[in-house]
């Protein structure tokens, strides 16, 4: 962004890893250092981030307090615990920002973030107000019922898949978490809920998140890759 505004972001790294076989995939060793580093090494190096929030299961604050020691990292970053749900976690995130006109959230199982994702999502949130990173589908989606009965194909090139960074206007995003009922599986879903507009800014194949072992195996081959 141009403007001096002020720009947080929150880092939701507080899941459970349920599906990484007792691996915790924030904290998993990813080419010598915790996966979770590189995602801190990004928002310290971008320029338009001022202060950083990182959100972690309470188990782990101490473990992600000692991480930010040793890095050493020059911006604001405060740890917090979050809660059961994703969107609990976030909530927390935000109840620990100074005042702020934009929020950039993150997910912290998602290492493989660059500087120019973070930049180009700003860029689209002045539009609407709310921007999130997707990439548009490649493979084929088929709308089932429980009894996996297929119902519809939708048109391909109307499907994304949605990735973090998602970018708020703080007023917007704040409002959506006070209104929050139900789950959800992205902060957009509550905005959208409000009325507001999101746009799609594109994201990156190789943003990949973490969710299982493989993964893991994937982001090490793709950070060699970028000579990282």
């Amino acid at each position: 962004m141009t403007d001096p505004q002020k720009v947080a972001a929150i880092i939701a790294a507080a899941g459970e890893s349920l599906r990484m076989g007792g691996i915790d995939k924030v904290l998993a060793p990813l080419g010598g250092k915790p996966a979770l580093s590189y995602v801190l090494d990004v928002f310290e190096e971008c320029d338009s981030i001022n202060q950083i929030v990182v959100v972690v299961s309470k188990d782990n604050t101490e473990k992600c307090r000692q991480l930010i020691a040793e890095k050493k990292l020059s911006k604001p970053i405060d740890v917090c615990a979050g809660g059961k749900r994703r969107q609990d976690s976030v909530a927390a995130g935000l109840a620990e920002l100074d005042k702020c006109d934009w929020v950039v959230i993150h997910d912290g199982a998602r290492p493989l973030v660059t500087r120019e994702l973070i930049e180009r999502g700003l860029e689209a949130a002045k539009e609407t107000g709310a921007a999130v990173a997707a990439v548009p589908v490649t493979d084929t989606v088929k709308i089932a019922g429980e009894d996996r009965i297929v119902r519809q194909t939708p048109p391909r090139q109307n499907l994304w898949a949605v990735q973090t960074p998602q970018v708020f206007r703080t007023d917007i995003i704040s409002k959506a978490y006070q209104k929050a009922a139900g789950d959800v599986t992205d902060d957009a879903s509550l905005v959208e809920r409000l009325g507001h507009k999101v746009k799609l800014y594109m994201g990156a194949y190789d943003n990949i998140k973490i969710t299982n072992p493989d993964d893991l195996i994937l982001a090490g081959v793709l950070l060699k890759k970028h000579g990282n």
